[in-house]
């Protein structure tokens, strides 16, 4: 750990004023302007002795990150929105990770980006991608083109999405599970429900939250699925490839559910996660190649604009069967 320390402190330089800026401007999110700001610096020469801290902060601060947001899930939530929730959320999971995988392919998109982009899309944005990232063994550039993919398609939806909503006649909890579940980020959940209507934001809010929660058996699977690709023997240890900060995840998340530590404690630990999020993002910056994120940028984007429309397309359908439009 001690050799970790110079390259972790180099990281928060660039952690802290993104923090502040994402504050500022919550629609663009503390994440994208700590990876911008990573970026940017990485051009310019540093000691060798930060590289152990700055991949400590981007692997290992990552996954710790995660455990800390399990403090402000709640369980309940699960119960308010019903089933009818839970078969639009299934169905547009199912849709994103279809959509990335089969445009990913014609794309030629390599299956790490493709995964990260399929499960910012059909699950959480930010978190999703930091969640899955270390399951995947992504690498920093992966995860640096899903960000700022998932970041494009947010900042429209806040704009998008309530005009259409308006157009179509959308009721408010048609709107809010709408938005709920085809709005990556929370922050761009919350700006566009409230800006449709009081009752649709908290909806669309608890959508999401509920949302998050797949982040779970995505992991699961994914890290199975990853073990079953990757392995070069008959030998299949479960032990070793289980992605065991999600089981850390969980037992925070019940934590809070349960309710036996203090609101203002569990509020100041998911507070922390993230702010870990934004100084893992910093480091992940540092070690992206910016003429490798330009000269590539844009079949990512195109593999997000197909998941993203597909995710909203679905949500609208399933939503007009069961009658909740």
């Amino acid at each position: 750990m001690h050799n970790n320390i110079r390259g972790i402190l180099y990281t928060f330089i660039f952690a802290i004023p993104a923090y502040f800026l994402g504050n500022l401007f919550p629609i663009i999110g503390g994440p994208v302007f700590a990876i911008l700001l990573g970026i940017l610096a990485a051009g310019f020469k540093r000691p060798a002795t930060f590289e152990p801290g700055i991949k400590f902060t981007g692997k290992k601060i990552l996954q710790y990150s995660i455990i800390l947001l399990g403090f402000e899930m709640n369980l309940f939530n699960v119960l308010k929105i019903g089933s009818h929730s839970f078969y639009v959320m299934i169905f547009t999971l199912l849709t994103s990770f279809v959509v990335a995988w089969s445009i990913g392919k014609l794309l030629a998109l390599d299956r790490c980006t493709t995964t990260l982009i399929g499960a910012g899309t059909a699950i959480c944005g930010g978190s999703a991608i930091a969640a899955l990232a270390p399951v995947i063994n992504a690498e920093d550039k992966d995860i640096a083109f899903s960000i700022s993919t998932i970041f494009l398609f947010n900042v429209i939806a806040v704009f998008l999405f309530p005009f259409l909503g308006h157009l179509i006649g959308m009721s408010d909890t048609g709107f809010g599970m709408w938005a709920g579940t085809a709005i990556n980020d929370t922050s761009s959940v919350v700006a566009a429900g409230y800006s449709y209507s009081t009752a649709a934001g908290s909806y669309a809010t608890i959508v999401k939250l509920t949302r998050a929660l797949m982040i779970v058996p995505a992991c699961v699977f994914f890290a199975v699925l990853t073990a079953r690709c990757n392995k070069k023997s008959s030998n299949f240890n479960f032990y070793k490839i289980f992605p065991w900060f999600i089981l850390w995840f969980i037992v925070a998340s019940i934590i809070n559910t349960i309710g036996i530590i203090p609101e203002s404690i569990t509020h100041l630990l998911g507070s922390a996660g993230k702010f870990c999020i934004i100084l893992a993002m910093s480091a992940i910056g540092l070690n992206t190649n910016l003429h490798s994120l330009v000269k590539n940028g844009f079949r990512p984007i195109l593999l997000g604009l197909c998941c993203w429309f597909a995710v909203a397309a679905v949500s609208l359908v399933v939503q007009h069967v069961l009658g909740l439009i």
